[in-house]
Formats: C-alpha cells, structure tokens, sequence
C-alpha cells in the first residue's frame, strides 16, 4: 500500500513520505485523513453558503476544528479512532446540505447543485474507505492542478490545520469567533471547488495569516483570563521523589484538572516539552505546590525520556511517538490524541492515568535544585518595555534575536544551538516553542539586569512575541523590519505554518528558516516570498549571523 504525504519537515527525502509516514503515520490512517480532509471541504461548501444566507451551526463548527486538528502531524496515528468521524462528518455533511437547499428556496433562490467533495460518499468498509482515500490525496491534485498550485493549496489548509489547532484550545476555555469559523468555511470551500489560481491562493494565505493572528490573540485572552498572565519564574528540571505523572502536550485545561484531582494523592506532577509554560501561570503554579517541575527535553526525545520516567504519562494533544514496549501500558491519551493499542481517557476522567502512577515505583530520590527560567509572556516583557529601550537607546542592547520554533529529529537542527551560543554578549535571545530545548538549559547571562534568554512560551505562545515587537516598533517609531531584531526560525508541523503567514501577513521581512524548507513550496512560490518578503534558508552559523547583525 502506498500514501502521500508532505504537509511536515521531516518528510522522506525532502520530497514527500510514500511508503510510511516519517512520523509513524501508516498508509491506512494517511488515506482515513485524506478521506477527512476531502470530506470536511464538502461540508464546508454547505456550510459557507448556508453562512452567506444567515444560518450557522455550532456543531459544524466546531467540528470543523476537530477535523483539521486531528489531521495535524503526530496527533492521531489510530485508524479506529478516524472512521467514527468520518460517520459523523458525512452525517453532518447531509444535514447541512438539507437545511442549505431548504433555505435557499425559502428565499426564492435556486440551490446550487455542488459535486465533487460536497457530493462524496464514504464506504461502508474500511478497506473502502482506504480505498477511497488514495483517490482524493495530493498526489492526484498535483496531477491534476500542477505543483504550484497545488503546493498552494497545500499551504494554505496546512495554515488551516494549525490555526484551527490554537482554536480549539481556546474554545476548551470558553473562547470562540464568528468570523473565525466563516474563514474556515470560506477557505475550504475555495479549496473544494479547486477554482483557485496563483495569485488568489496567494491573497488566501496572507488571510489565513490574519485570521490566524486574531485566534492566537483569543487564546492568549483565554489563558490569562483562565490563568492569569505569565510571570517569570524557576522551574526544577530535576525530579522530587515520590509517585509521579507526566504530562505533555498545550492543553491547559488538562493539566488543571489533573492537578485538581491529584492534590493530596503524593503525586508530583511534572510538565513536559510543549507543557512547559504552564508553570508561569499564577493560578497553576501558586494553586498547585505539586506541579513539581519539567522532565526532559523536546518531544521527539520521548521514547528515551518516557522509558525512564518511573511514573504514568499523559498526551493532551501533539506530539505522540511510537510508544515503546516498556511503557506503552502506562501511558493515556486524551482529546484528538490516540495511538493503536494505547488507552484512551475522556477529558477530565484521568482515574485510570492516577491509578497507573501509584502502581510505578515513581521517583528514588530527589535530584539537584537546577532551574531554568520561563514565563516572559507579553505583560512580563512590556512591565520593563522601558529599561529595554533605555538599554538599546545606551548601545547595551544591541539586537535582539527571535531563536525557536518547532523541533525535531531531522539532522541539520543543532544549527540552532550553535546559533544562539554564537550570539554576541550585548544581544538578547528570545525564544519560544520546542526549538529552545536545543539551548534553553545553557547559561547566557544578562543585561543590566534583563535576561539575555527569554523564554516566551510555546509556538501558541507567538502572540506574546509578537506584540512585544509591535510594541517596541511603537516605542522606537518604526515598524517591526525597522527594529535591530532577526528572526531565525525552525518548523516542523502546521501549527509554524499558520505562524509563518502570520508574519508574512504582518509584513514581516528577512526570516530566516529551516532546517529545509517546505517540500510543498515550489520554486516558483518560493521565488515570490523571496521576492515579496525576502525570506530565505538558513545556510550556516558562520554566514548567517554576519549577515544578520548588519541587518540583513
């Protein structure tokens, strides 16, 4: 059986995963997915028309969401896991079209008679739907509409994916958008009529890139409405003896609820890769004495890490791996994460994860008091906006450097590392997402006080980096590209995609990115970013950072 699949910067040879996904995605789910994806284009072509004649529904909504979240890389790996969506979504699908059709001629106006995803059938077999799913995948539209438009097209639903992710967390917190959910529809439906050429998948893109802004900025409100704002604050990066859970993924409200439900159990919980910045939030980390600290590093370690770790693990959202043998029975999975064979756990019903730590042996002993630093969310940096512009004014700043972004296993990724230890004494690191684990733990000191690394978060933490750009392009009277600070940014997953349009979208010019750049970007697209926002590769240390402190 073969697939296709390059929506990630792992994929084989830089060009595509034909036989089994890099990640671990088998050929079955990869055409289930496809299948999804097709399938949640049909829907969306009702449910935008049923928008434009002034009729939502909440439950297409958010299921839109969930679809697009589920097909991010290194969520769902469980072939079961998919067929009841792909059951509920044609079952959504007819409902929608049924209600569009009868409004439509309620309002004196002839239905339009849509084919292709909109009037697609899903087997009754899973070998059907299998089937099914290798007619509607990449390969055939790169066939059929060429590589640029089609790498186009492939850009702009990976930018879906991942602004459809941070969505989703921020609804679990009770924050949704109107608007949010009708560019979803509208774009999909784009995407579905195949009716797209160059330059409007290109306008799409950047509109995807301002959505995409708008939904970081409501998640960024629903977790500090839920949490508080960030502060900067020591986390243990060594273990408390005693029982233990582990728990990765951005779910906040997850991690609340187990904490909630193992206060006075003995457990230690511990956060892990992209969980990290839970501990900056006032409500958790003052509420919560047992959130101990962070175990490990970034999420591709996990099966070295997980294999140590003497306790339970929990997996909110991305990123699973192939769990080993050894604690395949004590790890959960929860949300839209699943893996084959490993027990999925209801939101909030985490007895069976809490059972699982009690009968690990847990922690032997008490490692060092080692720490590290995060929480520079937006209020923390923009409290002291005032001395970081004395001290660029002064010459003791010189520039500041945004080093992170998604990591992985993929050799080429310890140019980041290198980069920052690179950086001169007088710069400032600011970092966000899994790419500060190549970095975060090695000691670069300070400035007059201010910290020369500044953890901002995770990837759905980019809002905070964001605004203290604008923020310090305001204070300075220029914009972000007139400002002494260079992007050097590494992706992975859909979720740096939506991010990267953000920024184009912004205007932001000259980031640097890799390690490869996307095998869905042709060079005739790439020859417009370059063009239009003079992105470019990542070369070497020795090149790059010359470059970058004379502004280029």
């Amino acid at each position: 059986m073969s697939m296709f699949c390059y929506q990630c910067e792992q994929t084989s040879h830089g060009t595509g995963c034909t036989d089994m996904g890099v990640c671990g995605k088998d050929p079955q789910v990869a055409a289930l997915q496809d299948v999804l994806v097709f399938g949640l284009k049909g829907l969306s072509r009702y449910a935008h028309r049923l928008r434009q004649l002034g009729v939502k529904d909440a439950e297409v909504d958010r299921f839109a969401l969930e679809v697009l979240f589920l097909t991010v890389t290194n969520v769902n790996f469980d072939a079961a896991a998919h067929v009841p969506v792909i059951r509920r979504l044609e079952a959504l699908r007819e409902r929608t079209r049924a209600l569009y059709e009868r409004t439509a001629r309620a309002r004196g106006a002839t239905p339009d008679q849509l084919d292709g995803a909109a009037s697609f059938r899903p087997a009754a077999s899973l070998q059907g739907l299998v089937a099914q799913g290798r007619e509607v995948g990449v390969d055939k539209a790169l066939v059929k509409l060429g590589k640029d438009v089609s790498g186009l097209q492939e850009l702009l639903l990976y930018g879906l994916k991942g602004l459809a992710a941070y969505a989703d967390h921020a609804r679990i917190l009770g924050k949704e958008s109107d608007a949010v959910y009708a560019f979803i529809h509208e774009a999909l439906d784009l995407l579905a009529s195949e009716r797209g050429n160059a330059d409007t998948l290109v306008s799409m893109c950047l509109r995807c890139g301002e959505v995409n802004l708008s939904v970081m900025a409501m998640l960024d409100e629903a977790n500090t409405t839920a949490y508080g704002h960030p502060v900067p604050t020591p986390v243990r990066i060594h273990p408390r003896k005693g029982k233990a859970i582990l728990v990765s993924g951005h779910d906040l409200k997850d991690l609340e609820m187990l904490l909630e439900q193992t206060a006075g159990t003995g457990i230690q919980v511990y956060t892990h890769s992209e969980m990290l910045p839970a501990h900056g939030y006032p409500q958790l980390k003052h509420k919560y004495p047992h959130l101990a600290g962070n175990y490990g590093g970034a999420w591709q370690n996990q099966r070295q890490e997980f294999e140590a770790f003497p306790g339970a693990i929990l997996m909110t959202t991305n990123c699973i791996q192939m769990p080993k043998e050894s604690y395949k029975a004590r790890i959960f999975t929860t949300g839209h994460v699943g893996w084959p064979g490993v027990a999925h756990v209801e939101h909030g019903q985490f007895a069976p994860v809490i059972a699982a730590a009690l009968e690990a042996p847990g922690f032997a002993e008490d490692g060092t008091d080692e720490t590290i630093l995060v929480g520079f969310g937006h209020e923390a940096v923009l409290g002291v906006a005032d001395k970081v512009v004395d001290a660029v004014k002064s010459g003791a700043i010189k520039r500041f450097y945004l080093i992170g972004g998604c990591d992985g296993a993929k050799p080429g990724r310890n140019y980041y590392t290198e980069f920052a230890q690179a950086v001169p004494d007088d710069c400032v690191v600011l970092t966000l997402a899994c790419g500060k684990y190549r970095f975060n733990k090695l000691p670069f000191g300070d400035i007059n006080g201010i910290p020369r690394l500044l953890d901002m978060g995770q990837c759905n933490d980019a809002y905070s980096a964001i605004q203290v750009a604008l923020a310090l392009a305001k204070a300075f009277d220029t914009d972000v590209n007139g400002l002494p600070l260079s992007m050097v940014l590494s992706w992975f997953e859909q979720k740096a995609v939506a991010i990267l349009l953000t920024l184009l979208h912004l205007g932001v010019k000259k980031i640097r990115l890799g390690p490869s750049l996307p095998a869905f970007v042709t060079p005739a697209v790439l020859d417009v970013l370059v063009r239009n926002f003079q992105i470019a590769p990542i070369t070497t240390v020795e090149q790059d950072l010359p470059a970058t402190l004379a502004g280029n």
